[in-house]
């Protein structure tokens, strides 16, 4: 790969969702909160830009306690995408990174659960004041690799992070991992696993030069 990558963790490199979804419907419960207007629009975003969409605001703080330790405690049902390995494998050194929504020490221990290597970019939730739809993540990972936003190739699988990604005014690959392919559809080029992404980013670049 000619471009540097840079790749959300949740639904692109790991599949999380049994981990996610547990997490979500346990503290839902907790507090009388309905799970699946949350679920319905929490992925691809920080927890801390959701919680105090759906839950009192003297509840916030121990929410957000309660979920970290929550999916801490999942991680080690995620498994990989399929074409994570041998996507990673095939990016040279210092020429990717990873943008998440989440907390580094759960996604580090999300990338780790999955076998994945880790980056030499890392930027987490804590990392950024705006989180997706904000380009913040992804515009801080291109100064961080040193490269330019719009020489990097940015990996998704949320509307909210294909929007950030396009915001930075990076290629955006987006994976139809948890959306339909219709609510990406804003993406350059949308993709099924991660074994097709080089052929989807040469594609996109070959449709760009014409």
């Amino acid at each position: 790969m000619d471009w540097s990558v840079l790749f959300d963790i949740d639904g692109t490199l790991v599949d999380s969702t049994e981990a996610v979804t547990t997490s979500w419907r346990t503290v839902a419960a907790r507090y009388g909160v309905d799970a699946d207007a949350i679920l319905r629009v929490c992925h691809g975003r920080r927890d801390e830009d959701v919680v105090p969409e759906f839950f009192p605001p003297e509840a916030v703080a121990s929410v957000l306690r309660d979920l970290a330790d929550l999916e801490l405690s999942y991680a080690e049902l995620v498994r990989p995408i399929p074409g994570a390995t041998a996507a990673l494998t095939k990016i040279t050194d210092g020429r990717w990174a990873v943008v998440t929504s989440g907390s580094r020490r759960l996604m580090t221990a999300r990338m780790r659960g999955a076998g994945l290597r880790t980056p030499p970019v890392f930027v987490a939730a804590e990392d950024v004041r705006h989180g997706k739809p904000d380009p913040e993540g992804y515009l801080l990972a291109a100064r961080q690799l040193d490269v330019a936003a719009a020489s990097c190739v940015v990996v998704e699988d949320s509307p909210a992070g294909v929007a950030a990604g396009k915001a930075a005014g990076a290629l955006v690959v987006a994976i139809a991992t948890t959306h339909a392919p219709a609510e990406l559809a804003h993406a350059d080029a949308i993709i099924d696993n991660l074994y097709e992404l080089d052929r989807a980013i040469s594609a996109s670049v070959d449709r760009g030069r014409r």
